[in-house]
């Protein structure tokens, strides 16, 4: 089996890329996990099998990573030694800053509306703006990563895409209720 300490795209065996084929990805999960379930080395004992419950957990943790476009971009941009830094860097461009602040009152002026169709179709609207800008931001951020190797700007992206990424779900949730 591949080290504890490989990189996600090596213990799955595909390319270090934003882009991948997810069910090339879905294929290689299940393959990793036939090898690495407890159960296989039940006759093996205790310690192979807290080994292949450790493979298990490892193979699900960057299995979760790759599959999310926005975990997988900043796990690129990490691994080619590009910090996103998301808990302390919070500095982000003026004109982000005006949109995230003009979906923000969207959002509060939806709520105060009383008919329920009404609210719904218009946070319904304003998810697929959202969900437009998130499209377009990780295209840029997936030709930063894959085509200009630029991973110091490819940051850049994926701070933004977090951003995005959090206000898309608290919609998400208003819509759900």
């Amino acid at each position: 089996m591949i080290s504890l300490q490989a990189n996600d795209f090596e213990l799955f065996g595909l390319p270090a890329a934003f882009a991948l084929e997810r069910k090339l990805l879905d294929d290689q999960w299940k393959a990793l996990q036939r090898q690495a379930h407890p159960d296989r080395f039940a006759v093996e004992g205790a310690t192979a099998q807290r080994l292949a419950m450790q493979w298990s957990v490892r193979i699900n943790e960057a299995y979760q990573r790759l599959k999310n476009p926005l975990q997988r971009a900043a796990y690129l941009c990490e691994l080619h030694g590009a910090s996103v830094n998301a808990e302390s860097n919070t500095a982000m461009p003026a004109a982000f800053l005006m949109q995230q602040m003009a979906w923000r009152e969207s959002l509060e002026d939806i709520q105060a509306l009383t008919a329920a169709p009404d609210k719904a179709k218009a946070l319904e609207a304003l998810l697929e703006e959202v969900h437009a800008l998130q499209a377009q931001v990780l295209a840029q951020a997936a030709s930063l990563i894959d085509e200009a190797q630029d991973f110091q700007s490819a940051v850049g992206q994926v701070r933004s895409l977090m951003f995005i990424d959090k206000f898309a779900q608290e919609v998400q949730q208003h819509l759900d209720r």
